[in-house]
């Protein structure tokens, strides 16, 4: 079906392809009449359609012979080629899944361009379908972004706090293990409760970082407290050194000591918090009241 524009400049149609051949034979139409294919975007001279060349050929004039060897072609409209953007688009969406959608929008943008172009071009370009896939593909990315954040967040923040209990289960080893190598070098005499943080300190190459906990807040010196009731003593004089207290969590500051009243109320690590023992073992205590009070702190 077909839609045609009469010398008075009116739309006539739609009308088939018959009725235009009667128009012509009666002169009412002519090759420079413009028409336009039923769901085509551009007009059209009558002359440059092939289903019409027939009808406007005066008679008595034999149709263009075709080369001689040259096969028969299909009396059709040349065949634009495949629009890149529609590809780009489509590529660009399946990228999505690797570029955390952020391809998957600029594929979006380019399949909407594309089948745009498409459209209008009246068949000078190809690959309509091409460009509706790499709508939908990039579409589907984009709406599931949210979800796969969703899953992932949390998975990534349990992965984050597990690293950083990890980090202060090493930085209560390397005190535990400065104050047993303060207490080697000063007779088995274990560091005094004002300045521990100063006497440990030159047992861990100068450095401050083994003092600061990952979750602890920032600004502060220190993250961990010692127990008092250890200041001075003698390592021999403690009867079960791998369940007395040596070091544990506290709110922060610099030489810290004290006892169970300075445990953390909130802690840390996922409700559990670091304490390291008089043999140099450290763990995680649970957020559970039997366990902390089962803490021994005396000698």
């Amino acid at each position: 079906m077909y839609q045609i524009i009469g010398a008075d400049q009116r739309e006539y149609g739609p009308v088939s392809a018959d009725q235009v051949r009667e128009w012509i034979a009666a002169r009412r139409a002519d090759k420079e009449t413009r028409i336009r294919a039923e769901g085509a975007i551009v007009w059209q001279r009558l002359e440059e359609l092939p289903e019409f060349a027939d009808a406007l050929r005066p008679a008595g004039v034999p149709p263009p012979a075709s080369p001689p060897g040259a096969a028969a072609q299909p009396c059709s409209a040349k065949e634009g080629k495949t629009s890149g953007l529609a590809v780009a688009s489509l590529v660009l969406g399946i990228l999505g899944i690797l570029s955390c959608g952020v391809t998957a929008l600029i594929g979006l943008v380019l399949g909407i361009v594309a089948l745009v172009r498409i459209n209008r071009g009246g068949g000078a370009q190809k690959g309509q379908g091409v460009a509706i896939a790499g709508i939908a593909v990039s579409a589907i990315f984009l709406l599931f972004m949210p979800v796969m954040a969703g899953i992932m967040l949390p998975a990534l923040a349990k992965a984050r706090s597990q690293a950083q209990s990890i980090t202060c289960m090493n930085n209560l080893k390397q005190l535990a293990l400065g104050a047993l190598m303060y207490a080697n070098d000063h007779d088995d005499q274990l560091p005094p409760a004002d300045a521990w943080c100063d006497a440990v300190s030159k047992y861990t190459a100068g450095s401050e970082a083994v003092f600061h906990c990952p979750s602890g807040a920032p600004g502060q010196r220190s993250h961990y407290g010692y127990n008092a009731r250890l200041a001075g003593k003698s390592l021999a004089s403690v009867k079960d050194p791998d369940r007395v207290v040596l070091f544990f969590e506290v709110d922060g500051g610099w030489n810290v000591s004290g006892g169970p009243e300075l445990m953390l109320a909130n802690p840390r690590h996922a409700r559990a918090r670091g304490v390291a023992y008089l043999d140099g073992h450290c763990v995680m205590i649970r957020n559970d009241s039997r366990e902390i009070e089962s803490l021994r702190w005396d000698p």
